[in-house]
């Protein structure tokens, strides 16, 4: 064979070690590939991380297709081709490297969503929205791709742009609201300041939280209503989450008639105190004689329940009322009750 024969301004010589290497390039590449793939998954599995698990996801979808394109064009820099099949093969391997970045894009958001799945699998709100947000992701990094092939391509997309730029600040101000609650709810899911299940108290709204979506959450009211509030709105409230609560705050008073003896005021808080510390689930913090009421002599009591459920309390209280209602029974001690005394003058005798 004449390597010095000639055929297309190159000779036979130049075409094969074009060819050459052409497919060096490509057994490089894939080679490359095959051993950052294979040490990325074994350093994977050693690590608690997940850099070098996404690392070794997005790697694993590199397109071969693609590498032979940037190879074909890296070979063709040893040949003298005409110049406008040489920008051709440019424009080719420029297309070919933008979509295999935008794939390595969407590899990775997909990998860190099905992640977020696996680790929020008792949170189905929480994983709707985020895939949910994961597609526009995705939608974004598909338009910046196909933006960046028309520019390779010669289409002018400043006018494109500033179209679309327009477009979108009219589509922005028509759907702000959505928009608005769209962040928020993606904020409730980031920031978790309540999770499905917690009881909430939003102004004069109280109900256990039933679903997160994207544009609402929802409340099951003590009636048995929902409540259907605005992501947006819902944070721009001041939020009581009770299911977030350790222990619950509980105060309560007796009164006693004024002609209780002195002796039996003194320890009246030491009964009540004996009383609460005998319960579980209960932690005393005071007992005192508050005031001299209008009718009664008052006393204020004030202890937690260390657990938070409502009808915890209300057991332990109603035991508590119970008991000192048997102590003061026991002691001879009367519970006040409104009452009025009236004194009367005698008349005068004469009149």
């Amino acid at each position: 064979m004449n390597l010095d024969r000639v055929f297309y301004g190159n000779s036979v010589g130049a075409w094969l070690a074009a060819v050459g290497v052409l497919l060096v390039s490509v057994l490089a590449i894939r080679i490359v590939e095959k051993t950052a793939l294979s040490r990325l998954s074994r350093l994977a599995t050693r690590t608690a991380t997940g850099v070098d698990d996404i690392f070794a996801h997005v790697l694993g979808r590199t397109r071969a297709p693609l590498v032979i394109v940037v190879a074909v064009f890296v070979a063709s820099l040893s040949l003298a081709l005409d110049p406008a099949l040489q920008q051709v093969l440019q424009r080719a391997a420029v297309i070919a490297l933008v979509v295999q970045g935008g794939l390595w894009a969407s590899a990775a958001v997909a990998f860190w969503v099905e992640r977020f799945e696996q680790r929020s699998s008792g949170d189905p709100a929480a994983v709707t929205t985020v895939s949910a947000l994961s597609f526009i992701v995705r939608l974004a990094v598909g338009a910046l791709v196909l933006l960046l092939i028309l520019d390779n391509l010669g289409v002018e997309v400043t006018a494109l742009l500033t179209g679309l730029g327009i477009g979108g600040i009219a589509v922005a101000l028509a759907a702000q609201n959505i928009l608005g609650d769209l962040f928020a709810s993606l904020s409730i899911v980031l920031d978790r300041p309540f999770v499905l299940g917690d009881f909430l108290v939003v102004g004069d709204h109280k109900g256990k939280v039933e679903h997160i979506g994207l544009k609402t959450t929802r409340l099951r009211a003590l009636g048995g209503e929902q409540l259907v509030l605005g992501n947006k709105d819902l944070l721009d409230s001041r939020i009581q989450n009770l299911g977030r609560m350790s222990d619950r705050r509980a105060s309560f008073a007796v009164g006693v008639t004024y002609d209780t003896p002195r002796e039996r005021l003194a320890v009246i808080a030491d009964w009540i105190r004996e009383i609460v510390e005998s319960h579980p689930h209960t932690r005393f913090d005071r007992s005192h004689l508050k005031q001299f009421g209008a009718y009664s002599i008052d006393f204020e009591t004030v202890y937690y329940v260390t657990v938070p459920e409502y009808a915890t309390y209300m057991d332990i209280q109603q035991a508590i009322n119970l008991a000192i209602h048997e102590k003061f029974e026991h002691e001879e001690v009367e519970f006040a009750f409104p009452t009025q005394v009236v004194y009367t003058l005698a008349g005068d005798a004469t009149g």
